[in-house]
């Protein structure tokens, strides 16, 4: 197929705009009354045994939904890094909505056990709140919510240094969710953090906390944290919490000698990763492959499968360079038909062209086997459709890998295919063949460009809204 005309675009961010009220398009509106009915057929079974799933932009690419459809193929759903900074969404065949931040989105299947792995921070008031909602919706998680002894634990200690460090920042704030997450896995480097099999030892739990306190209050006198009253509220935690405490190192690789099928959710995504992202507007832990074996425990070895997640477009949460932004009503028409507000924290997503610099680079890292590409069907609108083939900066052009730094990633050109849109709704195909030829196309350009397979392809919220690429004969 022709890739199209090639354009270039210097990648300067305008003055900001006030906000104004939008009114929701017709396909906003189609996205949220879309039914969510059950497959007719059920889904052709994938063959690995440990299949990881990772996000390969910024987060929020939609990885919990192919998390849930996957997990009703698997005995064990596992997360290995980040906190409640994570939200994943996911919906049952009644529709029925369920935002996750820690419990792992194969919640719903009710054969899989759910395990939170020791690389994961845990604030454990969060996760009480989200077993608690997940429980008044007729989810048991008794005997099926397994949580790490090894996990470190994410106090409101950690929530208000957080708050003070991005205010310590002034106009250089990273834009963090305010949760904590930095400060926790800080705790963890520095040695004086608290893990989950603190708990079992009150004594050494209670000493332990206070020496924390006492070292964030030395840096931020004002802090207004009270550590008794957390050592109190702890008490009562610990009862609750250590019923679903085990060591998920052995239980992970126990049910990986056993011929278990295992899946693994990563949570936010390879360009937010501490050392691949656009440090420092990152995230604090390894969203990419490299956290999945340390924050789990389960060898490399062992992965029979790698997808990586990627919208059809691109989305940003917070502050950092991000090179194929869209500004002004486009960028707002596409915000409003994906609904893209945090699922964490409410906040509005920046927008941008699908960036297969960016992508590229994730592959790399992570050696994807497959991909998901969701969301396509919030592109129906467009006449044309633009997908950022490579940077250019200083006579050098990137297109698999990414500038270190933040002066020149916000210095780039980008250079862009326009493809031709598809001009009708497709939320309601479930086929390859029924979608329209350009937007098969599109796909098939992604395929080309990143050298990795797209088999499945998301075209609205439910469980059900995904088409299913046929696999590619030798």
């Amino acid at each position: 197929m022709q890739a199209g005309r090639v354009q270039m675009q210097r990648a300067q961010r305008p003055a900001a705009a006030a906000p104004r009220p939008c009114a929701h398009p017709p396909a906003a509106r189609r996205r949220r009354t879309v039914a969510c009915r059950a497959s007719q057929q059920p889904a052709e079974r994938f063959p690995a045994q440990v299949c990881v799933v990772l996000g390969t932009q910024w987060g929020d690419e939609g990885k919990g939904k192919l998390v849930d459809i996957l997990a009703q193929q698997y005995d064990v759903v596992a997360r290995a890094q980040g906190g409640a900074n994570a939200g994943h969404t996911i919906y049952d065949d009644k529709g029925t909505k369920y935002a996750l931040h820690l419990v792992p989105s194969g919640v719903l299947n009710k054969g899989a056990t759910n395990v939170i792995g020791h690389g994961v921070v845990v604030h454990v008031p969060a996760l009480f709140e989200e077993m608690a909602e997940l429980e008044s919706k007729g989810v048991e998680l008794g005997g099926r919510l397994l949580v790490s002894d090894r996990a470190h634990l994410l106090f409101d200690l950690h929530k208000e240094v957080d708050g003070a460090r991005e205010a310590e920042l002034a106009g250089n704030k990273i834009g963090t969710t305010k949760r904590g997450i930095g400060p926790a896995y800080a705790s963890k480097a520095t040695r004086n953090g608290l893990r989950v099999c603190d708990l079992r030892d009150w004594e050494s739990f209670t000493k332990k906390l206070r020496t924390l306190a006492a070292d964030a209050k030395a840096r931020f006198p004002d802090l207004p944290y009270d550590e008794e009253r957390d050592i109190a509220d702890y008490k009562s935690y610990a009862e609750k919490l250590l019923p679903f405490v085990t060591d998920t190192i052995e239980y992970v690789n126990n049910a990986y000698d056993s011929g278990r099928r295992i899946l693994i959710e990563g949570a936010n995504a390879t360009m937010l990763d501490v050392d691949f992202g656009t440090y420092p507007f990152v995230t604090s832990s390894n969203p990419s492959i490299g956290g999945i074996v340390t924050g789990l425990g389960l060898a490399p070895g062992k992965f029979d499968a790698i997808i990586g997640v990627a919208k059809a477009y691109t989305t940003r949460v917070g502050a950092g360079p991000y090179p194929t932004e869209i500004f002004g009503d486009l960028g707002e028409k596409i915000r409003e038909i994906g609904r893209e507000y945090g699922t964490t924290t409410g906040r509005p997503r920046r927008v941008g062209w699908l960036d297969m610099v960016a992508l590229n680079y994730a592959t790399k890292l992570n050696g994807f086997t497959h991909l998901n590409l969701t969301k396509l069907d919030v592109l129906s609108e467009l006449k044309e459709i633009k997908v950022a083939v490579a940077y250019k900066h200083a006579g050098k052009r990137y297109t698999s890998s990414m500038p270190p730094d933040i002066p020149t990633l916000e210095a780039v050109e980008v250079e862009y295919e326009t493809l031709p849109g598809w001009g009708t709704d497709i939320s309601n195909v479930r086929t390859w063949e029924g979608l329209p030829a350009a937007a098969r196309a599109y796909v098939e350009r992604v395929e080309q460009l990143a050298g990795v397979e797209v088999r499945w392809i998301g075209v609205g919220p439910g469980r059900d809204a995904v088409v299913t690429k046929p696999v590619r004969k030798a």
